[in-house]
């Protein structure tokens, strides 16, 4: 099936996330422009583009209005770990209020779709497990991690009043933990440090006694989520968890992480941080149902991938 060209723009575009979507709309043939603040994303996952005459790089923070033509946005910008979001709190609200509001403003003037990508930790720490669309969520709406939780929370009551009161054509994606190359290597996030620490012989960091579960979607599952859900009608808005339902302990992971890398790393235990969930995995029945997805890359075969990004990267330091 021949495609429509597009001009597609992704905020937040130079980072993990936003650099392995832009590849895959310049596959499908659409024009990219890419926006970034380069506060956690890296002109480096977006190098390789440069050459496209249909990629575009800008440098631009969402938290103020942006105009340029465009049929459809992808709005990731956002630091996207605690490490970072937890950095500069307030700014990380404003990312994600202001700049909804921003680019809600722009997809009404342009008539452009718009997908938000939400989080998973929306939920909070669950009292309901699997976590399905429906739950409203366990939110500490004044702790160290309500700026991420809580911005991303006002985020989709923008879009979906930006709906009800514009008519504006929204989609919404719940993202659960997930991991890949262009991770950034200090995000704080598990995936990343565990296997930056196994490649360097460090103690690999446990917090707490490492029985809290994640689900782990590899980064091209997601992708492929984020671009079905973009094109489905008007009628379909979500939110839609994409994730893996798969659940592995902190330990599980560890312990493969060490197998793949060969490393003779040590387990060593930290406390718990504060509003750290204990368990974190999607119900997906309503992305089987809507775009008929479902994860194919297995935690082992993309660990193996992403271990050799980070071998790669770390070798060239």
């Amino acid at each position: 099936m021949r495609m429509t060209r597009k001009r597609v723009l992704v905020t937040g575009g130079a980072g993990f996330l936003g650099s392995h979507l832009c590849e895959r709309l310049l596959a499908r043939g659409h024009e990219v422009l890419c926006v970034d603040n380069f506060l956690t994303g890296q002109r480096a996952n977006v190098a390789h583009l440069l050459g496209d005459a249909r990629f575009e790089l800008l440098r631009h923070d969402v938290t103020a209005p942006l105009e340029v033509e465009v049929d459809e946005i992808y709005n990731l910008a956002c630091p996207a770990s605690p490490v970072h979001y937890q950095h500069d709190p307030v700014k990380t609200t404003k990312t994600n209020v202001h700049g909804a509001i921003n680019m809600l403003d722009l997809a009404q003037r342009k008539g452009a779709k718009i997908l938000q990508a939400s989080t998973s930790e929306v939920y909070g720490d669950p009292a309901v497990h699997p976590q399905s669309e429906e739950y409203w969520g366990n939110v500490n709406p004044i702790g160290p991690r309500s700026c991420y939780d809580e911005g991303k929370r006002c985020a989709e009551t923008l879009f979906f009043d930006y709906r009800r009161q514009y008519g504006l054509g929204i989609k919404v994606v719940r993202i659960f933990n997930t991991y890949g190359p262009r991770m950034h290597p200090q995000d704080g996030r598990v995936v990343s440090n565990f296997i930056v620490q196994a490649l360097r012989g460090e103690d690999i960091t446990i917090y707490g006694e490492g029985t809290q579960t994640r689900s782990f979607c590899y980064v091209d599952d997601l992708i492929e989520a984020m671009l079905r859900l973009m094109d489905t009608g008007h009628d379909v808005t979500g939110p839609v968890n994409i994730g893996n339902p798969a659940e592995f302990t902190m330990l599980d992971l560890a312990h493969l992480v060490i197998e793949l890398t060969g490393s003779a790393a040590r387990l060593v235990h930290r406390p718990l941080p504060e509003d750290d969930p204990r368990q974190r995995c999607p119900d997906i029945a309503k992305a089987r149902a809507l775009l008929g997805w479902q994860p194919t890359v297995a935690l082992r075969d993309g660990l193996a991938r992403t271990i050799g990004y980070f071998d790669a990267l770390l070798s060239a330091d």
